[in-house]
């Protein structure tokens, strides 16, 4: 029976959806294909760095500072990228009155350290076969904090996991081992915190 006078009998109605849903079927398809493809393309966690003693952008305890322990702060990481065969690490000032001043060197860390501990020792080797650089104190290992009196500082402390060991001997420069990663960095993870006097 026909509805109306422009109406559709209820069979054309009929054909006309399954006509519309052999249509949009493939669509919708390629649609929901692509869907999980992008999904499954999505990359890995990525690499985060974090210290049990300060929040990032928080202030740096007074014991891991020149005014106190000058202790390294505790360190942990975990996503490190796949392929990662080695870490190294880099903390430094950006704010310091003649230019960004290092604080700390540490490379070649095995792929499956994943901390670092609080007063790591002021040594070449590490006993997690890692090795320490020369910061701008001229001494190896850790050197605090250190301002002078005025607006906080910012220390920035950098992981880099790396494709392959630096090769490099102890006592490296950062200036030195920014050179050999070069080209060799698979990701990056950033803590940063802050220190006046």
């Amino acid at each position: 029976m026909r509805i109306g006078t422009t109406g559709i009998t209820s069979a054309e109605s009929l054909v006309i959806s399954r006509l519309t849903f052999f249509i949009l079927a493939p669509y919708c398809s390629l649609l929901l294909a692509s869907s999980l493809l992008s999904a499954e393309a999505k990359p890995s966690d990525k690499m985060t760095l974090r210290s049990p003693a300060f929040q990032s952008g928080a202030d740096i305890p007074r014991q891991y500072t020149c005014d106190a322990d000058d202790v390294s702060p505790p360190l942990r990481w975990e996503s490190v990228p796949a392929g990662t065969q080695a870490l190294a690490l880099i903390v430094e000032d950006p704010d310091a009155p003649g230019g960004t001043w290092v604080h700390w060197v540490v490379y070649d860390l095995t792929v499956d350290t994943a901390v670092l501990n609080e007063a790591m020792p002021r040594t070449e080797m590490l006993s997690n076969r890692a090795k320490q650089g020369v910061n701008d104190f001229r001494r190896v290992g850790f050197g605090g904090p250190c301002p002078p009196p005025g607006p906080a500082h910012r220390y920035y402390f950098r992981l880099y996991a790396l494709d392959a060991p630096t090769a490099l001997k102890p006592r490296a420069t950062k200036a030195r081992l920014v050179e050999a990663i070069k080209g060799h960095v698979l990701g990056e993870a950033e803590l940063m915190g802050r220190y006046k006097r």
